[in-house]
């Protein structure tokens, strides 16, 4: 049974409110799951840019926006607005979704990314190893010439996406989920900073829920989820970060695979993702952090804008949950062990920061049972409860990441020996 995160009553709502700053007027707010009495997470934006989230509670009879502004206001005080937008040359980009018997969600995020306002991209639905022809069909029928299918019957997540890299067209190459809803100026944000910066080879987004209904859910946001704040950074290989000792190992930190965009010259430089790594493999994941890892390695920048933002749909249930900490475990030893298996050069660097990674990762695995509140609105803190049980998992995963990437690399070279 999952426990339930302290001080939160389910379920809680989710919303989007637009202020012309923050002592401005309302431009707008809408509500995207639930019932606005009750508690309400909303994202905040300033004229369209978001700027953090806030979590009320909307009384009965109260207007929830008035609600949410003056809690806005109180929060989120003192912070400075956003640099004006300068999008111009977007280069053309190719959305790879990578998918597996999932078409009514698969809809849902299709329908999101034919809204956006980016000047020229296409879409690149890859089927990975279907069971059945509904992906199939339902591209053919609802999105005939405007989404192109390609099929991968090699399972894996990493192998998808590489076939998806294949069949694509792009100068950048975005990639997203099949359970995501992506803002309509998500594809603009995201690839804006490649032509800003020619040294650039990958940008990552935000990643905010699309829904909070379960305790599972909630619990997985307010550990920190996927979100990695509001501010937007760079990282530069030849400038170290001094507040990240273990960089560039510390990959979780750069973003996540359900929004991330390569230059297209630089992935494919470094070989794609590594197939032996991500879903669908019994290395679990870790294909993300491999790519992010290997591209900062060639010399390549790496930002991260919250202007690119995605809904996520969190995993509904307890078990789920458990599998997914398991999952973050094994795909952070899988990917490190990839590392090492395919580019020998990183060895001795990863080496030398081996212990203080073995303490940070002890820290970021433990069990946190009190401190916060638990209430999801201050997004990669992991200050917020966290069970034994969910920590127990991730370190198991840990130890079994090595095992699955040799046991997936394995699997790989015979089929491509068949």
């Amino acid at each position: 049974m999952v426990p339930m995160v302290p001080h939160v009553r389910l379920p809680i709502a989710v919303a989007d409110l637009d202020l012309d700053g923050l002592d401005g007027q309302v431009l707008s707010f809408r509500c995207l799951d639930g019932d606005t009495t009750g508690d309400v997470h909303a994202l905040v934006r300033l004229r369209g840019r978001p700027i953090g989230t806030v979590l009320g509670r909307v009384p009965p009879g109260a207007d929830p926006a008035a609600t949410l502004v003056a809690l806005a206001r109180e929060r989120l005080a003192g912070h400075r607005e956003p640099p004006p937008e300068t999008y111009r040359d977007l280069p053309r980009t190719s959305v790879v979704v990578a998918t597996r018997d999932r078409a009514g969600q698969l809809a849902r995020a299709l329908d999101s990314l034919l809204d956006q306002d980016h000047p020229d991209y296409e879409i690149v639905v890859v089927d990975n190893a279907p069971r059945t022809r509904e992906t199939q069909d339902l591209v053919e029928r609802k999105y005939a010439q405007r989404v192109r299918y390609v099929r991968e019957d090699v399972p894996g997540l990493a192998t998808a996406h590489n076939r998806g890299v294949a069949a694509a067209d792009g100068a950048v190459l975005a990639f997203t989920d099949d359970d995501v809803v992506a803002d309509p100026h998500w594809l603009t944000a995201l690839t804006a900073p490649f032509a800003e910066d020619p040294r650039i080879g990958c940008v990552t987004g935000l990643i905010l829920p699309a829904r909070l209904r379960t305790p599972a859910q909630i619990l997985l946001e307010s550990h920190g989820g996927f979100a990695k704040g509001f501010t937007p950074r760079t990282w530069d290989p030849a400038r170290p970060p001094a507040d990240q000792p273990l960089f560039p190992f510390t990959a979780g930190s750069f973003g996540s695979g359900a929004n991330m965009a390569f230059r297209a010259t630089a992935l494919n430089g470094v070989g794609g993702f590594d197939p032996a790594t991500g879903t669908g493999t019994p290395a679990r994941g870790g294909d993300d952090l491999y790519a992010f890892v290997r591209v900062l390695a060639a010399g390549h920048r790496l930002h991260y804008t919250p202007d690119a933002l995605v809904r996520h749909h969190h995993r509904e249930t307890w078990q789920d949950l458990r599998d997914q900490a398991y999952g973050y475990g094994a795909g952070l030893t899988a990917y490190l062990t990839a590392l090492a298996v395919r580019r020998p050069a990183l060895l001795p660097a990863l080496l030398a920061r081996l212990p203080r990674g073995l303490a940070h990762a002890r820290v970021m695995t433990a069990a946190r049972e009190g401190g916060d509140t638990g209430a999801p609105g201050l997004h990669g803190t992991h200050h917020h409860p966290w069970p034994r049980g969910l920590s127990r998992l991730e370190r198991r995963g840990m130890l079994y990441g090595p095992v699955g990437y040799a046991r997936a690399r394995l699997r790989h070279t015979r089929s491509e020996a068949r």
